[in-house]
């Protein structure tokens, strides 16, 4: 039977969340690419026991992870009853919709009957009477904001969620998102946007608009859907995701001058006694404006090596600087 760490709280950083009364530790974990069937069931609960451990006490999910889409939350699930029972109160989990689940004109996008009935199938996946954070997993053009917020609104006062988020909303969709949910009496708690080194559309506007909100934000892909580790620093690895030529990582994007900017991005992370991994994921948490970062871990070795990296979250002007060139921002 699973006892957590004593001292699970110790070392892990907690940040609070915009202007609500909720912290987010530092590193997040994020079930999107290794919790399903295709991986060994006690790898998987080994994974959420250690990150527990570390002080990793928000776990993050969708509708559609996996694969196939539910079994992400259908693992947690499992998890949650044989592990984390005694322990949910510690727990923030969150979950989203708004890709694909099912055929038809519901199974899709931000209508109230898609969102509600989604929640209630992703409740019932993981075993839970509610979630802590329930998403607004993408803006539908189709759909007027009033409905899509109304729903997240709606779940909150059902209590089967006690926040509400978005994510992969622009600057002016996130303003009016925060602005009909304020008008509802549900604030808007969090955005979870794309951010890495790599990456920085958030910083184009994204970004000034949550601190003028007040409204937290967690970064998916801080690592780049791994390029941003020490995997691709001599090309592409057999058995990687490039390789595979993922949806989310084609071969094509890993040329000569990647390798090359990950390989002085590199150096630097050594200067300063971290992988290029720990780095990346420091350099999306420096300075404070990002609540959490989020991370998988397909072991537990990989996710303690993650944790490690906030022991170092200050860069001084020179080393931004130095990451600016590389990176030609």
């Amino acid at each position: 039977m699973y006892t957590a760490h004593t001292d699970r709280y110790v070392d892990m950083p907690y940040r609070r969340t915009g202007r609500s009364g909720l912290k987010l530790p530092a590193l997040s974990l994020g079930l999107w690419h290794n919790f399903g069937p295709d991986r060994p069931a006690e790898t998987q609960r080994a994974i959420l026991r250690r990150a527990f451990d570390l002080g990793v006490t928000h776990f993050d999910l969708a509708n559609n992870y996996g694969p196939p889409p539910g079994a992400a939350e259908s693992a947690l699930g499992d998890a949650l009853k044989a592990d984390f029972a005694p322990y949910r109160d510690e727990l923030v989990i969150s979950t989203k919709a708004g890709y694909l689940m099912w055929p038809g004109p519901y199974g899709e996008w931000g209508s109230r009957k898609y969102l509600l009935s989604s929640l209630d199938q992703s409740l019932a996946r993981m075993g839970l009477d509610y979630v802590d954070i329930f998403y607004s997993h993408r803006p539908d053009p189709e759909t007027p904001f009033e409905e899509t917020m109304g729903a997240l609104h709606s779940a909150v006062q059902q209590g089967k969620a006690l926040y509400v988020g978005v994510s992969n909303y622009s600057p002016e969709e996130t303003r009016e998102a925060a602005r009909i949910l304020g008008e509802l009496g549900t604030p808007l708690l969090i955005h979870q946007p794309r951010y890495s080194m790599l990456d920085r559309r958030p910083e184009d506007g994204l970004l000034d608009t949550l601190d003028e909100l007040q409204v937290g934000s967690i970064a998916y892909s801080p690592l780049e859907q791994g390029l941003l580790t020490s995997r691709y620093l001599d090309g592409i690895p057999e058995g990687s995701r490039a390789a595979s030529d993922s949806p989310f990582l084609s071969a094509d994007t890993v040329t000569a001058d990647l390798v090359e900017q990950l390989r002085a991005l590199a150096g630097i992370a050594e200067a300063r006694g971290q992988s290029l991994a720990q780095m990346a994921l420091a350099w999306v948490l420096r300075g404070g404006r990002v609540t959490s970062a989020l991370i998988g871990a397909s072991s537990t070795q990989q996710l303690e090596d993650s944790v490690t990296a906030t022991r170092a979250l200050d860069f001084d002007q020179e080393e931004l600087a130095r990451i600016d060139a590389i990176i030609k921002r």
